[in-house]
């Protein structure tokens, strides 16, 4: 590896500290994500969701954005990015167990609805694609208000075949608004593959509404970051949005009551698993000499005594009551608004 391709991190702004951050929360969200599957398979949660094989673009688009200033409209797989703006495993663990202390929701929705108002991350809803728009309208509100934050949603590339999708770009393209609109393409809307989905490419789609859109490997971390960066920039200078398609692949099933072995073979996960892009980016900093086996296994052992901890403390946490079910639907008399 050359001596350019070795600061490659540094020419994108990042400083060595920040560029092994970046893997941290990548082994994080992986690790949170394996522990999910366990606990449903061992019947202490009723259900989990994965994005196993799509950290890596989580992360970096991420680490691409300001937190405290801009908005999120993650989707449910976003384990990786909402760790990365703020959110704690023990959150996660709150919500996945759906305890009255969840932030998300308090334990009333689904895992994977994310939502921190401290964090600026905006609640998703359960029909898939809704975000877009909805970022779409906190773009509105940053032009009209004259502010200098971009918001920022994730979707699949299945749901971007939905109508919400095209209308938020058409939407955002007409006025020109401050938001970037990232495309996770795991290659399957649940069982269906991409071939049977989608006709071309869907960076291609925005230029039928005026803006750039780019296709990226989604397992090159430091690549997603440029292409992230390079988009916020673009939206602050009132430029206008960007569609960023992320080419990655769902290596986990698409959830646990999903049997993946039915539309695929266990030959083409593992030929995908080999392109895993956390090792790859592991090897990076390997090769830049700031990561070793040691940093590895403490890495490990730490995040272990964090889900670990985590885990306890949300299976004892209390259920939500009854009697709260209405709250935080309506204001209450007296709230403001």
């Amino acid at each position: 590896m050359s001596i350019g391709q070795l600061s490659k991190h540094r020419k994108l702004g990042l400083s060595d500290e920040r560029a092994v951050e970046m893997y941290r929360f990548m082994q994080k969200a992986r690790k949170f994500d394996e522990r999910g599957f366990l606990l449903q398979r061992s019947g202490k949660i009723g259900f989990h969701v994965s994005g196993i094989g799509q950290e890596v673009a989580q992360v970096a688009a991420a680490f691409a954005l300001e937190q405290g200033k801009d908005y999120f409209l993650p989707y449910y797989r976003d384990y990786g990015f909402v760790l990365s703006v703020g959110m704690s495993v023990k959150e996660l663990m709150l919500s996945v167990f759906a305890k009255a202390e969840d932030p998300n929701s308090g334990g009333r929705q689904m895992p994977g609805h994310f939502s921190h108002k401290k964090l600026n991350i905006v609640t998703g809803s359960s029909p898939v694609t809704t975000q877009v728009p909805h970022a779409v309208g906190f773009a509105l509100a940053a032009k009209m208000k004259k502010q200098d934050f971009v918001s920022f949603a994730t979707f699949g590339e299945g749901s971007s075949n939905q109508g919400d999708f095209h209308e938020g770009c058409n939407f955002a393209g007409v006025h020109k608004l401050p938001v970037i609109l990232m495309c996770e393409n795991n290659q399957y809307a649940i069982s269906v593959p991409l071939h049977k989905q989608i006709s071309g490419s869907i960076a291609e789609r925005a230029a039928g509404y005026g803006f750039p859109g780019i296709k990226v490997d989604g397992n090159d971390a430091l690549e997603v970051y440029r292409v992230m960066k390079e988009a916020r920039e673009r939206a602050v200078r009132g430029e206008g949005p960007t569609l960023i398609e992320a080419v990655m692949y769902r290596i986990s099933p698409h959830s646990t009551s999903d049997d993946d072995m039915l539309y695929r073979t266990k030959e083409e996960v593992e030929e995908n698993r080999a392109k895993d892009g956390i090792p790859k980016y592991r090897k990076y900093l390997v090769d830049c000499g700031l990561w070793s086996d040691e940093q590895e296994a403490e890495l490990l052992e730490q995040l272990k005594q964090e889900i670990n901890d985590a885990t306890r403390y949300a299976e004892q946490a209390p259920f939500p009551l009854p009697e709260d079910t209405l709250r935080h639907v309506y204001a209450e008399e007296g709230e403001v608004r």
